[in-house]
């Protein structure tokens, strides 16, 4: 956000780059939820243009849901909200802690490779997938069997991450903001190989949880959580609409 000012440039063209340079800090991760924007003065100053240009930036930002206004606090980073999706973005290592249980994360495999179909060429985006299976676990009970593929386009650091340390979804959470998600809800039953990696009989009837999310319309991630169907409950509350 320090590029020399061109006298030339535009106030069109100015606000559209102060916009850009927010934006890249927002989705980079550099500027996580809750962080403050510098106030429009600030920017004015920094970029030696109007407040009308900046308040026009920081506009088409807060219209885009990337940061929220607070009368006399300023503007800060969005906290990610769902989008078209009736459940919030759990993190079952929080989830499982908040019971009193001790949770584990067992990675089964972590393989990059390239895309196997249209859903997954969109989400990789020209770019390799980083393909991971592994266990949930409560009190050493398996809870969920997930299978995700990150996009290394939208998530190039993911690919240094060793995932036996900390669960991709509980990393993903902390370093890589989503705008947009989108949950898909069915009973399936337990294949030979869910049920001995979640040690329960074949053909259990199984919760599966499908989700994808994007940031700023690129594609983020993609996974399927299968839970035995007695071991996990979704709730979802419901209120008057804000629109």
């Amino acid at each position: 956000m320090n590029r020399p000012i061109n006298d030339l440039e535009t106030p069109t063209a100015l606000h559209q780059r102060i916009r850009t340079d927010i934006e890249a800090k927002i989705l980079s991760g550099e500027w996580g939820p809750g962080h403050r924007i510098p106030f429009e003065h600030e920017l004015t100053e920094q970029y030696g243009c109007s407040r009308m240009t900046v308040s026009k930036a920081i506009t088409a930002l807060a219209e885009a849901g990337l940061i929220e206004r607070r009368r006399r606090a300023g503007s800060f980073v969005a906290r990610p909200r769902v989008h078209s999706a009736v459940l919030d973005i759990p993190d079952l290592r929080s989830e499982i802690e908040g019971r009193g249980e001790a949770y584990r994360f067992d990675l089964i495999s972590c393989v990059r490779r390239g895309a196997q179909g249209g859903d997954e060429a969109e989400l990789a985006g020209g770019r390799t997938l980083l393909a991971l299976r592994g266990v949930h676990l409560a009190n050493g009970r398996p809870l969920a069997l997930e299978d995700r593929l990150i996009s290394l386009r939208a998530a190039p650091e993911a690919a240094r991450i060793d995932f036996a340390e900390i669960s991709p979804g509980a990393w993903l959470l902390e370093h890589i903001p989503w705008t947009e998600a989108e949950n898909r809800i069915s009973a399936v039953a337990a294949d030979a190989e869910a049920a001995r990696l979640l040690a329960i009989p074949a053909k259990t009837a199984c919760l599966a949880v499908e989700r994808r999310t994007w940031r700023s319309g690129e594609g983020v991630t993609r996974v399927r959580q299968l839970f035995p169907g007695e071991a996990y409950d979704l709730v979802a509350r419901f209120g008057p609409s804000r629109s």
